[in-house]
């Protein structure tokens, strides 16, 4: 990106990545929602990391990392009403527990058991895992645009990463939600590569600066500083609930592990660049700012890492317990009328019919 486009596109910060402040740390929360931020963040990060052993032991397919990006989930997610509607991509696990999702269910899916995970999507308001790259933007719009025609005071938030805003799903959604001037919130997660390719070799200027010329607003923030993200994920919210249009949100932040547990990112770069995000760690960055506030101490940073291991004990001894799926699955939910050859492969499997 250039100096000129770096000018032109101020990136919203609260706090500096040694926790200090450097903008203006009244977002709205109270100090009970704050220390709320960080035990999910703990939280977050913990069943992460469980995910990426559980894979390692054949407990899982494959699964997507997102250690690094914690605040850009937690601070967004956190941001939202109970009434509006989250389209995630595949690697917003962080988001689905900030929405309280059934981690369990959520994670049948990386174990191959259930397309999407079985969750009920309109209990908690965050819709199926969505793989293809982009087209959850294009549901997000639209269930935003039926929701302005029926009058209801929600919002849809839909993530997606840099790799994404090279879509042509991403460009067709942003000009349907500007057109109809629908409640949804484009969230980007700019975590610097899209997969091996780095974002310098995708876009010469901020994704961000692209809405004014959709003709809506777009705000660049750290997305490494949870309490940037939550304020302006909360000005978008407000904006669309009230009839102001959608807006783009691009988080800087960075993913610390691999593209998913099938990717070497080694081959594509540094450890020193890594090593340097790693001191911008979200987490730490809200901990050192809630410690030198008063606004929590040890005993609660400590309670927190300990509550996220018991938490994630049970997660993964429910998921190891699961058994296999019944095997007449293999036939359902596609055919209202089964076609011969299919009914012939169901008799030599399961022995009935």
């Amino acid at each position: 990106m250039s100096t000129s486009d770096a000018a032109a596109m101020p990136t919203v910060q609260v706090l500096a990545p040694d926790g200090t402040l450097t903008g203006d740390p009244d977002v709205g929360l109270d100090a009970e929602a704050l220390r709320e931020l960080l035990r999910l963040m703990v939280r977050a990060r913990r069943l992460d990391r469980e995910c990426m052993a559980l894979q390692r032991q054949g407990e899982l397919t494959v699964y997507p990392p997102f250690e690094g990006q914690e605040a850009a989930q937690v601070g967004s997610a956190f941001a939202l009403g109970p009434e509006d509607f989250v389209f995630p991509s595949f690697r917003e696990l962080a988001a689905a527990v900030v929405r309280g999702v059934d981690v369990v269910e959520y994670l049948q899916y990386h174990r191959g058991t259930w397309h999407g995970g079985p969750y009920d999507p309109f209990a908690n308001r965050f819709a199926p895992i969505c793989v293809p790259v982009a087209t959850q933007v294009v549901h997000a719009v639209g269930w935003a645009l039926g929701a302005k025609l029926d009058g209801r005071t929600a919002c849809a938030l839909a993530y997606f990463g840099d790799g994404s805003a090279s879509e042509g799903d991403f460009h067709e959604a942003a000009n349907l939600a500007a057109v109809f001037e629908v409640p949804a919130i484009l969230f980007c997660q700019n975590n610097g590569w899209a997969i091996s390719v780095p974002t310098s070799a995708q876009t010469a200027a901020a994704i961000a600066a692209r809405a004014p010329g959709y003709g809506f607003p777009g705000v660049r923030v750290d997305g490494n500083d949870v309490l940037a993200v939550y304020r302006v994920t909360r000005e978008a919210v407000e904006r669309a609930r009230s009839g102001g249009g959608p807006t783009l949100i691009e988080a800087l932040t960075y993913r610390i592990g691999p593209h998913s547990t099938a990717d070497d990112d080694s081959r594509y770069r540094s450890t020193a660049e890594v090593d340097a995000w790693r001191a911008r760690d979200p987490i730490d960055r809200l901990r050192r700012y809630l410690l030198a506030r008063d606004i929590a101490d040890e005993e609660l940073v400590r309670r927190s890492v300990e509550e996220a291991d018991a938490w994630v004990a049970r997660i993964r001894a429910d998921l190891v317990a699961l058994g296999p799926p019944p095997e007449g699955e293999l036939f359902e939910h596609a055919f209202a009328a089964p076609p011969a050859d299919l009914a012939e492969q169901r008799r030599d499997l399961l022995g009935d019919g």
